[in-house]
């Protein structure tokens, strides 16, 4: 029996070390995105207030939510449920990793100008302008400089020298 115990008690404490390891993975992803804003420049200059949104995910969004109400400026987090709300948003995190779901949603915005960014490889192979992809030696990005560029973004040099990859 008190074999029983121990092994439950450590049962216990590994699930809390994951669920504490998945909160700091989620934390490091909303301030890697947080950050890609502040290095890329729109077009048109956004209006007053910068938009993220978010579809899918919701401890992203929720961390998202929280780093954002530290930011000295003005932004909004909106989430999304329709591919047609996309075009309100400057950035638009994709979490999801089903290759049709992710068609959809990039081919609802055609040329629009916003920065998309994928939670999974699959959102960078269809298409997003960053993937974060988690690797054995932590959190890294990989850029569509291609598909940034045809959406009139700019992103910056010391982003794309960051980047795992860059096409």
């Amino acid at each position: 029996m008190r074999g029983r115990r121990w092994w439950c008690a450590l049962c216990c404490l590994c699930a809390a070390a994951a669920a504490q390891a998945e909160q700091g993975e989620v934390a490091l992803k909303a301030a890697f995105i947080y950050r890609f804003a502040q290095l890329t420049q729109w077009p048109p200059a956004p209006a007053r207030e910068f938009t993220y949104c978010v579809v899918g995910n919701a401890p992203l969004q929720e961390a998202l939510r929280v780093l954002m109400q530290k930011a000295p400026v003005p932004a909004r987090l909106q989430p999304l449920s329709e591919p047609q709300q996309a075009s309100q948003c400057q950035l638009l995190v994709l979490g999801m990793s089903g290759r049709a779901e992710l068609q959809r949603w990039q081919e609802a915005l055609a040329d629009e100008p916003v920065l998309t960014v994928g939670d999974s490889a699959e959102s960078f192979r269809s298409g997003a302008v960053i993937g974060l992809v988690l690797e054995p030696n932590g959190l890294a990005f990989r850029i569509n400089h291609t598909e940034a560029k045809r959406r009139g973004l700019a992103l910056s040099y010391q982003m794309l020298k960051l980047a795992r990859e860059v096409r």
